[in-house]
């Protein structure tokens, strides 16, 4: 966008300086058909500014509102970034090991890409290039009507209003709306390489939420962080035999260092057990230098060829991931619990987001891992789960490969217990599908970077001097909210409508706006306006610090309900397989008794797949079980059940 803007922009800057020097230019519009003649790109005045005035370089501004071009460009990026996936898949299925199916979904998925192209240049007032053939004609620009009064004080014309919200409906296109309120909402930008993203500012701030209050519970348990490097060799990598199965098809490796090929190559890490336990072997001697708890927050990649999905599954992403060892497998049990809990406080208490704790069946666990506990979310709209975040106990499998032993007070040689723990940015994209809707982000107050935004409403009427005040009581509300520890921005700006305002925040999900016009000015309160259900309440001035962090509070709350009431309605307890065929095809999980056989999980996926739907896996074994009667048989292969499995399609 910016190289776009400059090629536009700079060389008309310069031409414009020289001719409005000697006024023998016939305007702005004239010069942008001087240096920009082709039809490539076209720029006309906004509907509020339909002339160039030419003894005024502020009408060049006029001519591209910096948000649609940005968001033409982010449409193009997606474009480029889909148009690299479904040549892949192509390619794939030329070699004889892809999905047609596949193919014929990112194509669907390519059109309605180049559809909101068009639509964001089309807003953006740009004509775009022609795909093929002959250049079109050039026409002269025809200057909008102005349709509306002037916005702001004094009479000041005001930006074009472009067009926010979203052209995709999440109940009906859900994988459209999402990926469309991903880049609309300023969360993410599309990289160059397929299944990798730019997290942009309003998204990290998020993750940095999470991260904080995740941070700080672990502290508080005495983990400490650390940083490992981001390469493993391959013989360490190797050694541990079950877990690099588990993982090869994701490692991506280094073989060469500019023009030069590796002796060796190198992996980049899909995980970090391999890179910190060698050393574990090295820290630990005695008794006394247990527990070891170590935390890192950073980056891995796991070249996936699933299906890239911004924050849900992509190739490099951010997380934390703590590796502790113990002298007793008590102990490692004890942590392993007590990290899950924290994860569900982060989706429950933080996201707003409800999840099931559970323990994941064998065919599911950890690669390596004794056992692996996890907390389960669910989209309704697509009627698939989505694992949260997994809390595993490695038993002493590693210890064993890498020598980690300790010296007791008894002075015998003993194994360490260990675990690891981990969650990732994906909490971002399970909330925003949780809780979004046709408008935009829906942020719950607590995972907000921004939990109010002040919002002035002048209008043509407004003089300078009522202009200076609504000002002023704006910065004297902004600094009440932040001494009261809420997270406020102030938006002042006079060259947009407050309506455009509105629609920007409330794609960017805001929890409270609070507008100041002129009646509130008379009255001496401000409005206050909820993200999740648009209701409005009036407070007074000197009531609006006190009033906030309770209101906020309550909007919390009733987000995490509403959310819990459509998670428990997608729970369905079945006892038989056509119930749970019913519920899975209903777009539901289907809480049913099982033998826990991994041969009978591998046949319900097999069974359980229709059509283009996948097959539904176990997601865990709750640890809230039901009561099971005596002689309950396993809803899929008649077998005694042994416990109540949480089963549905997942992401």
């Amino acid at each position: 966008a910016n190289r776009r803007l400059s090629v536009i922009l700079q060389p008309l800057l310069r031409l414009a300086r020289s001719q409005l020097a000697s006024q023998s230019h016939g305007g702005p519009a004239e010069l942008l058909t001087s240096v920009c003649p082709g039809p490539s790109v076209r720029l006309r005045p906004s509907a509020s500014s339909p002339t160039w005035p030419s003894n005024s370089l502020c009408s060049l501004t006029a001519m591209a509102d910096e948000g649609a071009l940005k968001a033409v460009a982010e449409a193009e990026a997606a474009v480029n970034s889909q148009g690299e996936i479904v040549r892949t898949l192509k390619e794939a299925v030329k070699a004889g090991s892809g999905d047609k199916a596949a193919v014929d979904a990112a194509v669907e998925q390519l059109k309605a890409l180049k559809v909101t192209l068009a639509e964001k240049q089309q807003a953006a007032g740009i004509e775009p290039a022609p795909t093929g053939g002959r250049p079109a004609k050039e026409k002269a620009a025809k200057p909008d009507k102005d349709k509306g009064s002037e916005g702001g004080a004094g009479g000041k014309t005001t930006k074009k209003e472009t067009k926010l919200g979203l052209s995709h409906p999440k109940a009906t296109e859900f994988t459209d709306w999402y990926t469309e309120l991903c880049v609309s909402s300023e969360l993410i930008s599309y990289y160059d390489v397929s299944g990798c993203y730019v997290l942009r500012p309003w998204a990290y701030a998020m993750w940095e939420v999470a991260q904080t209050f995740f941070d700080a519970k672990i502290k508080a348990m005495g983990v400490q962080n650390a940083y490992f490097p981001l390469f493993i060799t391959e013989d360490v990598l190797s050694k541990e035999k079950d877990h690099v199965e588990g993982f090869a098809p994701e490692v991506a490796w280094v073989t060469r260092a500019g023009d030069t090929p590796l002796e060796k190559p190198i992996a980049i890490r899909p995980t970090s057990e391999t890179v910190m336990y060698p050393y574990y072997a090295q820290w630990i001697r005695s008794h006394r230098d247990l527990p070891l708890r170590l935390n890192q927050w950073t980056n891995v990649v796991r070249w996936e060829f699933k299906y890239p999905t911004p924050f849900i599954r992509s190739r490099e992403f951010l997380w934390q991931e703590g590796h502790t060892a113990f002298a007793t497998k008590e102990e490692a049990d004890a942590e392993v619990a007590a990290i899950l809990e924290l994860y569900r406080r982060v989706y429950e208490e933080v996201m707003a987001v409800p999840v099931t704790p559970g323990k994941k069946s064998t065919a599911e666990q950890f690669a390596g891992a004794l056992y692996t506990t996890t907390v389960e979310a669910f989209i309704p709209e697509t009627g698939k789960a989505i694992q949260g975040a997994t809390s595993h106990c490695l038993g002493q499998n590693f210890s064993k490969m890498f020598n980690i032993e300790f010296e007791t007070e008894e002075r015998t040689k003993q194994l360490v217990w260990q675990n690891s723990w981990g969650f990732t940015t994906r909490t971002i994209g399970v909330m925003i599908m949780t809780h979004g809707d046709d408008k935009g982000l829906v942020l719950p107050p607590r995972a907000a970077p921004k939990q109010v935004v002040i919002i002035t409403i002048p209008n043509s009427k407004t003089t300078p001097e009522g202009l200076a005040a609504m000002t002023e009581k704006a910065a004297e509300l902004h600094a009440a909210l932040e001494a009261a520890g809420v997270r406020v921005v102030s938006d002042t700006r006079e060259n947009y409508t407050p309506g455009w305002k509105y629609n920007h925040w409330e794609l960017k999900g805001v929890p409270v706006r609070l507008e100041l016009g002129p009646k509130d000015m008379e009255k001496g309160v401000a409005v206050l306006a909820r993200r999740d259900t648009g209701t409005k309440e009036e407070a007074a001035w000197g009531d609006v610090a006190g009033r906030m962090p309770s209101l906020l509070e309550t909007i919390q709350a009733d987000m995490y309900t509403a959310a819990r009431a459509k998670y428990d309605a997608c729970w369905k307890q079945v006892t038989t397989w056509d119930e749970f065929m019913e519920a899975i095809n209903g777009r539901n999980m289907a809480l049913a008794p099982w033998a826990d056989e991994v041969e009978v999980e591998n046949d319900v996926k097999k069974r359980s797949a229709v059509g283009e739907l996948q097959g539904a896996k176990t997601l865990c074994i709750p640890f809230k079980q039901p009561e099971m009667p005596p002689g309950t048989l396993c809803f899929a292969s008649g077998k005694p059940a042994k416990n109540w499995a949480l089963w549905g399609r997942s992401y």
